[in-house]
C-alpha cells in the first residue's frame, strides 16, 4: 500500500513511482536545488542532503503502476523542473500526494521514514510495508523475501526468488548482492504480486525497489553518525555538485561497526560486531537538453560476525541442548582442523568475509514522441561464510560457504514522453546472464556414529534469460482508465561440476542437469477516479518464475531433478481514499492467489543418511488476504500512522516427506523410514497478521526548531518453517514496541535523536530453521538504545 506518513507542512516529496495517465502530473523540484527553502517530511526546511536526488521522478512510464523510478528525461522534464517548483505555495501532510491517483497497491517510503524506523538493510523494510517478511537465512547476510506470503527458504541463494529487489532499476538477481547498499537513500517502494509488463523480469511475489540519491547541480554534503548499545556505531557521510557544464557527481559512504550481543556461556566471547563498509559514486552528464548519462558504481567490504542459532529440539543423539541463562546466549565452535581446511584463522566466529561491487550505466534520450532508455549493469560477489547451523559447541553441522558469482543485465525500452496523451506505452527487452560456483564445506566430526567426518559439496551454474514486455493504458470519460501488458521470457539455466567429496573418504561426481522455462506473463485492470480523492481499481495478473536447483549437500543423482516454474494467477481490487484531505487517508486492497507448482521447501529422505531439504513444486495452492493503510493527521501536531497486512493460505495438493513423522519414527526405531505424507488442506504456513505503525507528536519549538516524539510497533504472527509446522516447528509471535524523540532546526541543517528498539526487551525469534541434529531458531535484537546526530548543506 502506499506508505502512511504524515509531516507537519511539509512540502510534498517527489514521486518514485512516475505518472499515472490521465492525472496531470505534479513533480516538485528540490528546494535547495532550485533556491526555494521548502518544508522537509518533519515540517523542517528542506534538508539539501536530498536535494536533487528526485530528478528521475517526473519521467512518464507507461501503465497504471508505474512502480519503479526511471531516469530523469530531458527537455519536457527539465522545464517541468525548473517551472513547478512552488514548494511554498503548495504543502502537503501525506507523502506521495500523486500516487493518490495511481492503481496499485505499492507502498512508498521516504528517506526520512527509514532513517525514523532504523531501516538500514533489507529486513528492516518489514516494519514500514504490510503483509512483507524478509528473514536472514541461518542469521546470515542472505535473506528471504515473503510478500503476502508468497516466497520460498532457498538456503544455497542460486534460484530466482519471488520477490526481487532493484536498486535505481537495476535487478539484483540475487538479494544479497545488495549488502551494504542501504545508505544515502532518496527513498523505496515495495510493490506485491506478478510484475513484469513495464519493465525487469517477471516474477510471482514482487519486488523490492531502493531508490538512491542522485547528482545534484549545486554543492552539497552532509554527515550522520549514529552510537547505540554494545557500541554499535553506523556513519555516513556524502558530497555532491558540479564538476562542469551539464556534469555532476555525488560520493557517499558508510561504515558499520560493533553491536555484538550475544555471549558464549563457555568462555565469555561475544558474537555478532559488524565490521563494514562500502562506497557508492555517481556521475551525471547532460550533454544536450534531450539526453541524459549517469554513471554509477559501488563497493562493500562486509567481515560483520552474524547472529548465531539458538537450538530448539534435538533431532539426532542424545546429547542434552545447552541450557541457557539468558536467551542473549549462545554457543558455538570452529575446530582447528576446520578452520585449517577452510583457509581461515583458527578460533573463527560466525561471520561473513564478503565484498561485492558492480557498476550500472543509464542512458535516457527524449526523441519527442518517444523516449529511450537503456539500462546496462554488471554485478559481482564473493563470499565466504560460517556458520555454526547446530548451535552447540559440537561439531555436528558446522558450515562454510564461499560463492563466486557475477552477472550481466541489460534492459531498452521505449514509451511515451507526453504524459498527456490518452493513450499510454512501453516496450523492451530485459536480457540477464549470470555465472556462478559455489563451495560448501561442512564439519560432521562429532556427528557420531552417523558421519563424524568434514566434506564439501561443490557446482557451478551458468543462466541466462531474455524477456521481451510492452504494456498499454488507454484514458476513458469520465475518470475511467483500462490497461493491459504482456511478457514472454525465456530462462535456462544449468548445474554443472557437482561434487560430493567426504575428506578421508569417497568422492561422488554428478553429471550435470539443465532446465529450460519458456511461458507468458500478463496483466489487464481497469481504474475509475469516482471522486477527486477516491480512485477505486481491479486487475488481474498472471505471473511467472522459472524453474531450477537444489545444490546442498547432494547425495544421490536424484536430488538434481529440476523443480518446476512457478506460475500464479493473481485478482485484485483496490481503493486510494483521501476523504479527508491532508487530515485522514485510507488505502487498502484484497487479492486471491491461485497457484500451480508453486515452489516449495520439501524435504527427502536419503536412504541411510537422513531427510534433507528440497526445493520442490506443490502442484495447486492458493492463498488470499488484504492488506490497508490509515494515515490520519486529527489535529495540529499528531501524526498516526498504521500498516496492517492479513492472508491466509492452503495447500490444495501437495505430496511430500512429512519431515515431523519421518524425524519421530527414527526416534522410537532407530531407523530411517520416509513417512509421505499429503499437506492438501493444510496451512501455508505463513504470517497470518502483520502490523506496523507509529504515533508522533510533532511540536514547533520558537520558530527556529521542531520537537518530534513519539512510539512506533510491529506485530508478526506465528509461522511454520516446515510445511504443516507446529509445537517448535513454528517461530512464535511477536510485538516490539519502539520510540524516539528528534530536535531539529527549522532551517534542516541538522538534527539530533535519541530512539530505542524494542523497549521492552522482548524475546523473539527472527526466523528458524534445521540442522543436521537440531531444530534452530535465530534470535532478534534485545533492547536498543542510541542516538542518532546529522548535519547537511
Amino acid at each position: 500500500m502506499v506508505p502512511v506518513w504524515c509531516a507537519a507542512a511539509q512540502a510534498e516529496p517527489q514521486d518514485v513511482s512516475g505518472a499515472v495517465p490521465g492525472v496531470t502530473p505534479v513533480v516538485v523540484a528540490p528546494a535547495a536545488a532550485s533556491g526555494q527553502a521548502g518544508q522537509t517530511q518533519h515540517g523542517g526546511a528542506h534538508n539539501p542532503a536530498h536535494s536533487g536526488a528526485r530528478g528521475r521522478a517526473g519521467q512518464r512510464v507507461s501503465g497504471p503502476a508505474a512502480r519503479r523510478p526511471v531516469r530523469a528525461k530531458p527537455g519536457p522534464v527539465v522545464a517541468r523542473q525548473t517551472t513547478a517548483v512552488d514548494v511554498s505555495a503548495r504543502r502537503h501532510d501525506f507523502a506521495y500526494q500523486d500516487a493518490q491517483h495511481i492503481p496499485d497497491a505499492t507502498t512508498r517510503i521516504t528517506a526520512e521514514r527509514l532513517t525514523e524506523r532504523g531501516v538500514v538493510t533489507l529486513r528492516g523494510l518489514e516494519r514500514v510495508a504490510p503483509n512483507l517478511t524478509i528473514q536472514s537465512i541461518n542469521g546470515t547476510a542472505s535473506t528471504n523475501f515473503y510478500l503476502r506470503g508468497v516466497g520460498f527458504n532457498d538456503f544455497t541463494q542460486n534460484n530466482m526468488a519471488p520477490v526481487l529487489t532493484y536498486v535505481d532499476d537495476v535487478a539484483f538477481p540475487y538479494s544479497s548482492m545488495t549488502s551494504g547498499m542501504m545508505f544515502d537513500l532518496a527513498g523505496a517502494s515495495v510493490t506485491p504480486g506478478p510484475v513484469g509488463t513495464e519493465h525487469g523480469q517477471s516474477d510471482t511475489g514482487g519486488e523490492v525497489h531502493l531508490h538512491t540519491n542522485d547528482p545534484t547541480d549545486t554543492w552539497h554534503f552532509g554527515a550522520t553518525q549514529d552510537i547505540a548499545s554494545y557500541a554499535r556505531s553506523r556513519s555516513e557521510a556524502y558530497v555532491s555538485g558540479p564538476l562542469a557544464r551539464g556534469l555532476s557527481f555525488r560520493l557517499a559512504g558508510q561504515t558499520q561497526h560493533g553491536g555484538g550481543w550475544q555471549t558464549n556461556p563457555l568462555n565469555g566471547d561475544h558474537l555478532g560486531d559488524a565490521d563494514l563498509w562500502a562506497l557508492r559514486g555517481k556521475l551525471r552528464w547532460k550533454p544536450d537538453a534531450h539526453t541524459t548519462i549517469l554513471l554509477g558504481g559501488h563497493f562493500t567490504q562486509d567481515n560483520s560476525e552474524v547472529v548465531t542459532a539458538v537450538p530448539v529440539h534435538r533431532l539426532i543423539g542424545t546429547q542434552a541442548l545447552p541450557d541457557m541463562a539468558s536467551w542473549q546466549q549462545a554457543e558455538w565452535s570452529s575446530r582447528p582442523q576446520f578452520a585449517k581446511l577452510i583457509g581461515r584463522k583458527a578460533g573463527i566466529k560466525p561471520s561473513e568475509h564478503n565484498q561485492f561491487w558492480g557498476a550500472d550505466l543509464h542512458i535516457d534520450h527524449d526523441f519527442g514522441p518517444l523516449t529511450l532508455s537503456a539500462i546496462s549493469a554488471f554485478e559481482t560477489e564473493r563470499q565466504g561464510e560460517y556458520t555454526d547451523q547446530d548451535g552447540t559447541a559440537l561439531s555436528q553441522a558446522d558450515t562454510y560457504r564461499t560463492i563466486d558469482a557475477n552477472t550481466f543485465t541489460q534492459e531498452l525500452r521505449l514509451h511515451s514522453s507526453n504524459t498527456q496523451d490518452k493513450l499510454q506505452w512501453v516496450v523492451g527487452a530485459h536480457y540477464q546472464r549470470t555465472r556462478m560456483d559455489q563451495r560448501f564445506f561442512f564439519d560432521y566430526t562429532d556427528y557420531r556414529p552417523a558421519r563424524g567426518y568434514m566434506m564439501s559439496t561443490t557446482f557451478g551454474l551458468n543462466q541466462e534469460s531474455l524477456s521481451e514486455f510492452g504494456h498499454l493504458s488507454y484514458r476513458l470519460p469520465h475518470g475511467v482508465m483500462i490497461w493491459g501488458g504482456l511478457l514472454h521470457e525465456r530462462d535456462e539455466r544449468s548445474i554443472t561440476g557437482l561434487r560430493s567429496q567426504i575428506f578421508g573418504g569417497a568422492t561422488q561426481n554428478f553429471h550435470g542437469e539443465s532446465t529450460t522455462s519458456d511461458q507468458f506473463a500478463g496483466q489487464v485492470g481497469v481504474s475509475w477516479q469516482m471522486l477527486r480523492h477516491a480512485l477505486v481499481y481491479y486487475k488481474m495478473s498472471k505471473g511467472f518464475k522459472p524453474g531450477g536447483f537444489t545444490a546442498n549437500n547432494t547425495q544421490i543423482q536424484a536430488q538434481l531433478d529440476p523443480f518446476k516454474p512457478e506460475t500464479v494467477l493473481t485478482y485484485e481490487a483496490g481503493f486510494k481514499a483521501d476523504p479527508i484531505p491532508d487530515r485522514l487517508r485510507i488505502n487498502g486492497a484484497a487479492f486471491y492467489n491461485d497457484f500451480h507448482n508453486q515452489q516449495i521447501l520439501g524435504t527427502v529422505l536419503i536412504p541411510n543418511y537422513g531427510p534433507l531439504s528440497e526445493i520442490t513444486n506443490a502442484p495447486k495452492s492458493e492463498s488470499w488476504g488484504f492488506e490497508g493503510t490509515i494515515e490520519a493527521h486529527p489535529f495540529s501536531h499528531l501524526h498516526l500512522t498504521q500498516n496492517l497486512g492479513w492472508q491466509r493460505g492452503n495447500f490444495q495438493d501437495f505430496p511430500t516427506v512429512n519431515r515431523a513423522k519421518t524425524n519421530a519414527y527414527y526416534a522410537q526405531h532407530g531407523v530411517w523410514k520416509a513417512i509421505n505424507d499429503n499437506f492438501g488442506g493444510v496451512d501455508n504456513g505463513q504470517p497470518k497478521l502483520t502490523l506496523n505503525g507509529s504515533a508522533e507528536w510533532r511540536q514547533p519549538l520558537a520558530r527556529a526548531y521542531t520537537l518530534e516524539f513519539g512510539p512506533d510497533w510491529q506485530y508478526r504472527g506465528s509461522q511454520a518453517i516446515t510445511p504443516g509446522g507446529t509445537g517448535f516447528y513454528r517461530l512464535p509471535p511477536y510485538f516490539l514496541l519502539g520510540a524516539h524523540v528528534s530536535f531539529r532546526s527549522a532551517s534542516g541543517r541538522w538534527e539530533a535523536t535519541v530512539y530505542a528498539r524494542n523497549i521492552l526487551n522482548r524475546r523473539f525469534a527472527e526466523s528458524g530453521g534445521q540442522a543436521t541434529t537440531t531444530y534452530f531458531y535465530i534470535p532478534g535484537e534485545p533492547r536498543f538504545i542510541g542516538g542518532r546526530i546529522s548535519c547537511a548543506y
